[in-house]
């Protein structure tokens, strides 16, 4: 009885045995394993191009001005007062300053779509403003109303609500070379644009193209972030060390780009350079910049040497600062020797920390994190402005990059006891299909 309870059930023939035992036929392939998700979807790819394209777009509107403003500056009334031109360029670093933070918080709190309407509102309504100014005062109340569109932290907060957590720093990093392309592309553009339509056109081109990108935004930011974390303390982001260093990073790379604009094309004039012919020096040293550039961000990201390359990037940085006020009058090979130096130097950081940035940040602040480092580094862009044209003004180009070179210094001695940047998160296996 008990033997025959024990056979009960249905039986496996010895033909389904050997067919669940032995190997496959021949010819027979085995369905592969679906490979990690290592590229972003095409909904990510795509949103973060549309990002980064109103990111880039309010950045052309600062640097395009660049080479040419201080040059522009001289024909207008009051432009004789190189603390008032530099003022004049760096206030937009002011009011941007002020209210990253604000228009940080509240997207985090109404969304990010509200905030980038209203932002990019302000930015083209300055920009407009500037393009009708007749006076250097004018021109600044336009650029001051043009920084009140606070948006680059709302910017990088989408990209990190648009992005998966293991394509996150990725994302940031395109967003960082793309501003680096920007920056390239801008100084090359300004004194061609200028010639060709003025810095008033210049400043209507601007604001006409951020009234383009207000349409854009509806296509790619979402109404609301349903998978988005509860907010965090914004106390905590200003207890964070490492992205307090990143700030003072930032703060200090922006404070040395407004500064060298203040002074180095009237050095390249005074050394001989016609006016027309700087923006081959531009070009000439940013596409060299970018060419190296890349190399650097390819061993951050896939080595994960971010720390690294950031510390061989701010010590070129204050290289660059040694040999441009080191140079004397005349001494045109040294001046683009030293553009050269920094662009490199420039890019490379200005790719990199943004993607530190999104790694150091908590997941529930990245609006607020995000806006206190584009406070720094908005901030750093008026005071740059401020105080190189001070500078210049009493006591000429030497004095403006030592102080650039303290601050940098300041910043490298920083950047020394900063941890390594978490690394990407592995990407989960896709499921394989039945």
């Amino acid at each position: 009885m008990r033997m025959e309870s024990m056979q009960t059930g249905p039986k496996v023939k010895p033909a389904n045995i050997s067919r669940l035992t032995s190997p496959a036929p021949t010819g027979f392939v085995p369905e592969p394993k679906a490979p990690p998700s290592e590229r972003m979807s095409p909904t990510e790819m795509r949103a973060t191009a549309w990002l980064a394209s109103i990111s880039a777009l309010r950045l052309f509107g600062l640097f395009v001005i660049l080479p040419v403003f201080a040059l522009y500056a001289q024909t207008l009334p009051g432009g004789d007062d190189h603390t008032r031109v530099g003022i004049a360029m760096g206030i937009y670093g002011l009011t941007q300053g002020v209210l990253q933070i604000p228009f940080g918080w509240v997207s985090d709190r109404i969304g990010r779509r509200p905030v980038l309407y209203f932002g990019l509102s302000l930015f083209a309504l300055g920009s407009l403003l500037a393009a009708w100014a007749p006076t250097l005062a004018w021109v600044t109340v336009g650029r001051a109303l043009q920084g009140a569109g606070a948006i680059s932290g709302v910017v990088l907060a989408c990209v990190a609500d648009v992005t998966s957590e293991q394509h996150r720093a990725k994302a940031m990093a395109f967003i960082g070379v793309t501003i680096g392309l920007t920056f390239a592309g801008s100084l090359a553009l300004g004194p061609v644009l200028e010639r060709g339509i003025g810095v008033p056109g210049i400043f209507a081109l601007t604001g006409v193209l951020a009234f383009g990108a207000i349409l854009i935004i509806g296509r790619v930011v979402p109404v609301v972030n349903r998978n988005a974390p509860a907010p965090v303390a914004f106390g905590e982001v200003l207890r964070n060390a490492s992205l307090n260093r990143l700030n003072v990073g930032v703060f200090a790379l922006h404070l040395s780009l407004m500064a060298l604009f203040v002074v180095v094309p009237l050095m390249m004039r005074d050394a001989g350079l016609a006016e027309d012919r700087h923006w081959l020096v531009y070009l000439g040293a940013m596409v060299a910049a970018v060419v190296l550039m890349v190399p650097a961000l390819v061993i951050a990201e896939k080595r994960g040497k971010g720390k690294q390359v950031m510390l061989a990037g701010i010590v070129l940085l204050l290289g660059s600062q040694v040999a441009l006020g080191m140079a004397g009058a005349g001494a045109l090979g040294t001046v683009i020797g030293g553009l050269l130096a920094y662009f490199v130097a420039f890019n490379i950081l200005e790719a990199q920390l943004p993607s530190m940035i999104s790694r150091f940040a908590p997941a529930g602040a990245r609006g607020s994190a995000s806006g206190l480092y584009a406070t720094l580094q908005f901030v750093g862009t008026f005071l740059g402005g401020a105080i190189g044209g001070w500078l210049y003004q009493h006591h000429g180009s030497f004095a403006v990059f030592a102080f650039c070179t303290v601050v940098t210094t300041i910043w490298l001695i920083a950047a020394l006891g900063m941890p390594d940047a978490p690394p990407r998160a592995v990407p989960e296996p896709r499921p394989a299909t039945a």
